[in-house]
């Protein structure tokens, strides 16, 4: 039977779940192909963690691969908890290490290729997706060992990539021993002192990772944390706050104005005893319509002077996690600085990082041994290192969005090529779309986009031309 293959590339979250919609909602003649450069397909950057201290940010609750199943996370890991008694008391409200949640991705794949109209559907296939380029009636994607895949669609899945050089540095300062650019790596934060201060480049998420490893390798001396605004990530509620029982008013797409409508709305509720937390959790329905409202230039000023305050109050620590930020905080360990980096160089046992402070203009010097960089995804893509999206821009297959915040897609997830036309057989999700659709980062904004994207490569494959699957050759 002549099939059309789907090429997904990528399988962390976002890969994973795309493939698992294709299978349910694609014709029957509809195959995919589900490529992983890394360790371990359903795992992604976020969830390859191995420290049962890196917890989930949101409560378990609310982290169902599935809109329409949405305790299916709560169910798989109760049916864990006869294995492993750490997860007899788990509940809705629970965070529980990341890792489990990339163990869950892998068995709902392992129970998609357990079923026998699905399954051989579905092929795993390990290696990197360097090109890409359009044949008259199909697509070829090179891999790094020189295999080539032929398939109909491709959908790119590849995640966030990881932070950039940081301001101030050497361009070879990744050959520095001190230095170390991804604060999830096993070596990060081995082979220190413990008494020795160590320097976190950025005071958001990834940078509470960083404190958290420390903290578990039993680590005393200073840490100091750097951002431009030193701006932390806040906790959770201390207990769940339903949200409002009377809507929010209409949403203005000015950006002083809607400032004004939610400090306004969090007050009341604060005043009616409830909390912040609750007036931000309702704007999630309503998020991408008011991106896609705003003209170019409200998104830009939004980048520039309200992005790491929504930011801070959106994506937020689980609360075991904060407890234990705000001790090394109380402590005196934990040192949060806000200024602009000047320069990073050599000093005696590590490095020397001079930041022009916000509050006051002054500089100042930091010395630490350890200096890791914890500054979040890269937002640069002109100066990407991932051969893929390198290929597509340089070929004009793609080109970055006006914000510059990745690449530019139509709403149906389609690529547009260098003049603006609009793909038809390539087509983006997860991070890398967030131009178009700002939140792409959480479970359940990628969960509604991978339906949708879904239904949409589901109907063009059946009206599509067949392509023979073909293995990589």
């Amino acid at each position: 039977m002549n099939q059309q293959t789907v090429a997904v590339i990528g399988a962390g979250f976002s890969g994973v779940l795309l493939a698992l919609q294709l299978l349910r909602r694609c014709p029957a003649t509809t195959s995919v192909t589900l490529i992983e450069r890394n360790g371990g397909f359903g795992r992604g950057q976020a969830y390859s963690t191995e420290n049962p201290n890196h917890l989930l940010n949101v409560p378990a609750g609310r982290m169902s691969a599935f809109r329409d199943r949405p305790d299916d996370f709560i169910d798989w890991l109760r049916q864990r908890a006869a294995a492993d008694p750490a997860l007899s008391g788990v509940s809705p409200g629970s965070f529980v290490p990341r890792a489990l949640f990339g163990q869950y991705m892998r068995h709902l794949l392992e129970v998609e290729r357990s079923i026998p109209e699905r399954g051989g559907r579905l092929t795993l296939l390990r290696g990197e997706v360097v090109a890409l380029r359009k044949q008259p009636d199909s697509l070829s994607l090179d891999l790094a060992d020189g295999r080539v895949l032929r398939a109909g669609l491709a959908a790119l899945a590849v995640g966030n990539f990881p932070p950039g050089r940081p301001p101030g540095s050497d361009p070879d300062i990744a050959d520095r021993p001190w230095y170390r650019p991804d604060p999830w790596a096993p070596e990060a934060f081995t082979g220190l002192d413990p008494e020795a201060p160590v320097l976190l480049i950025g005071t958001a998420l990834s940078m509470i990772d960083g404190v958290v490893s420390l903290l578990d390798l039993g680590h005393r001396g200073p840490i100091h944390a750097v951002s431009r605004r030193g701006l932390v990530p806040r906790p959770h509620p201390a207990q769940a706050d339903p949200l409002p029982a009377s809507p929010i008013p209409p949403l203005p797409t000015d950006m002083s104005e809607l400032l004004r409508l939610v400090r306004q709305e969090a007050r009341r509720r604060l005043a009616d005893g409830g909390s912040w937390h609750a007036v931000v959790d309702a704007l999630r329905p309503s998020t991408q319509d008011l991106w896609q409202a705003m003209t170019l230039e409200e998104k830009s000023r939004f980048l520039r002077h309200l992005r790491p305050w929504w930011d801070v109050h959106r994506h937020r620590m689980a609360n075991p996690v904060a407890r234990r930020v705000e001790e090394a905080r109380a402590s005196g360990q934990l040192r949060i600085h806000a200024g602009h980096l000047r320069t990073i160089a050599d000093a005696p046992g590590g490095a020397a990082v001079t930041f022009c402070r916000r509050q006051d203009g002054v500089e100042e010097t930091l010395t630490a041994a350890r200096l890791v960089n914890c500054a979040g995804p890269a937002g640069d893509y002109d100066h990407l290192d991932d051969p893929l999206v390198r290929d597509l821009l340089a070929s004009g297959h793609a080109r970055l969005d006006a914000l510059r915040l990745g690449l530019d897609v139509t709403s149906a997830c389609a690529l547009r090529d260098a003049n603006g036309a609009v793909s038809r057989r390539v087509f983006a999700i997860g991070p890398v779309t967030r131009a178009a659709f700002w939140e792409m980062t959480a479970v359940p904004d990628i969960r509604r986009q991978c339906e949708v994207l879904a239904d949409h490569l589901a109907a063009v494959s059946a009206v599509a031309p067949p392509l023979m699957a073909s293995a990589a050759s």
